[in-house]
């Protein structure tokens, strides 16, 4: 029988953080809190966790500083808390990494329902194909197991879970429009809203991985008022 998952809830609001321990842990999941960049670090430094809820408004260092850091150790996903009008903080937290979000107030069962959704995603990427090892396509090589994108130079270029997600999505699918809606409900498990930007902060950042021209991206292409194509020959290797 697997493990539960570790979540770590860093928010500065004491009550937030009490209920949400409750919540998640009366639903199986092991809880730890933090008030702030400093525990969450000291949490960090005792052990793993599966998943990191962060508030972006901490005092301190914020919630933004805390992201990239997170990000500079490893892929370990992130679900931010936002405002409930910070369009800007929350493509700001794309930007910098985060795997998904949750705008406050909001109701700690649809926290739990982001929460279990990343984990899924984040298991099924580890191994979206029982038989596929790597793929090629325009020179570059994305090995599966290792998880890890290899440029046409042979250059080890790092990668987010989430820019990992989207890759491996695109790369299942070459030259197959794919729309906005599509993408979120893949990498967020969530309908798209009339004003949800994540998918595009999400291909920007591939893009930017690919040295994919914004203007006039060769690999990852927009199609207007579709979505978007991986415009590139695909190979698999088992």
């Amino acid at each position: 029988m697997s493990r539960p998952p570790q979540i770590l809830i860093v928010d500065d609001d004491v009550s937030i953080r009490i209920l949400l321990k409750e919540y998640l842990e009366g639903n199986g999941i092991r809880t730890s809190i933090a008030a702030d960049g400093a525990e969450l670090k000291e949490q960090l430094r005792k052990a793993p966790v599966d998943l990191i809820v962060l508030d972006l408004r901490l005092p301190g260092e914020d919630g933004f500083s805390l992201c990239r850091w997170i990000r500079s150790q490893g892929d370990t996903p992130i679900i931010m808390l936002t405002a409930k009008t910070g369009s800007v903080d929350r493509i700001m937290g794309l930007e910098l990494g985060a795997d998904d979000y949750v705008a406050k107030p909001f109701e700690p069962r649809e926290l739990l329902a982001r929460i279990r959704g990343v984990l899924r995603r984040a298991r099924t990427a580890d191994g979206p194909q029982s038989t596929v090892r790597a793929f090629s396509f325009a020179g570059w090589q994305l090995n599966l197991p290792q998880r890890q994108l290899l440029s046409p130079e042979k250059v080890l270029v790092p990668l987010a879970a989430s820019e990992f997600q989207l890759l491996v999505i695109f790369l299942e699918q070459p030259q197959r429009v794919l729309t906005r809606d599509q993408l979120i409900e893949r990498c967020h498990g969530r309908e798209a809203g009339p004003f949800d930007r994540s998918i595009d902060v999400r291909v920007s950042q591939l893009r930017q991985r690919l040295g994919d021209s914004a203007r006039e991206p060769r690999l990852i292409k927009t199609v207007r008022t579709a979505g978007y194509v991986l415009a590139a020959d695909v190979f698999r290797h088992y």
